[in-house]
């Protein structure tokens, strides 16, 4: 299985352990993973601006780097998002139709795609939260929105339950937005930070030592309203739990 690895351009400046871990975890598996050296962003932070023609480009070139593989993997959900549901400023062909089928993120692809039923070499003996973004939840699916009636699932969940040591922990208000939002947390800063907090202390409430998510940009975002708050909450994206990161 060839594997195109999509490392978003956030996570490549800021957290790059996030986007080792990832390659790691896949090569785990006996994947054939590459990382086309040419790719840049998605070209969600212009659509999320409203800047849908000028994402034309970008979107074209995300299709020329990964239209040769079976799948496309990134451990960012909102970016994944954005390609499977959003881009569609560039031209509809076969081949752009393909690449946005084929894309998933990191977490759907272990559980839907790979089933992987145990991570062997991964122990986290601490409390943890878990943080379901606003796109891996609603916009991917990653688990039962709470909103909503039906039957409960939780695909990171599922996974995380597999890692030796982990205890999960349940916040009060699991499915609220942590007030990232993408531009909205630049257009609305001082609701944005007051939502942070409140996830921040909802995850302290609960009894969590770490909160862990699929999306390093909600983590970052309540990263920094948790040191404002001199919180002892710790934050880790849920590749380098799964991968046998050691707090």
């Amino acid at each position: 299985m060839k594997i195109g690895l999509f490392i978003p351009c956030f996570i490549n400046a800021f957290f790059p352990e996030v986007g080792i871990a990832s390659l790691e975890l896949l090569e785990r598996f006996g994947l054939d993973v590459h990382y086309p050296p040419d790719q840049t962003c998605c070209g969600q932070p212009m659509v999320n601006s409203g800047y849908h023609a000028e994402a034309a480009a970008t979107e074209a070139l995300f299709v020329r780097n990964f239209a040769g593989f079976d799948y496309v993997v990134a451990p960012s959900g909102s970016c994944v998002h954005q390609v499977r549901e959003r881009m569609t400023s560039v031209e509809q062909s076969d081949e752009v139709r393909q690449v946005r089928g084929k894309t998933y993120e990191l977490v759907e692809f272990l559980h839907d795609v790979l089933k992987v039923s145990d991570f062997p070499w991964a122990e986290f003996p601490h409390r943890i939260g878990y943080h379901n973004s606003c796109n891996t939840l609603r916009g991917l699916g990653h688990a039962s929105p709470s909103e909503l009636h039906g039957p409960h699932f939780s695909k990171p969940l599922a996974l995380l339950e597999k890692v030796r040591g982990i205890k999960i922990v349940q916040p009060a208000r699991p499915d609220e937005c942590c007030g990232f939002g993408g531009t909205f947390s630049v257009t609305e800063p001082a609701v944005s930070v007051q939502m942070g907090r409140d996830k921040v202390h909802d995850h302290l409430q609960a009894g969590a030592e770490y909160v862990v998510s699929a999306d390093s940009s909600c983590l970052m975002h309540q990263k920094g309203c948790a040191r404002r708050e001199n919180s002892p909450l710790k934050f880790i994206h849920i590749a380098q739990i799964l991968n046998g990161a050691r707090a």
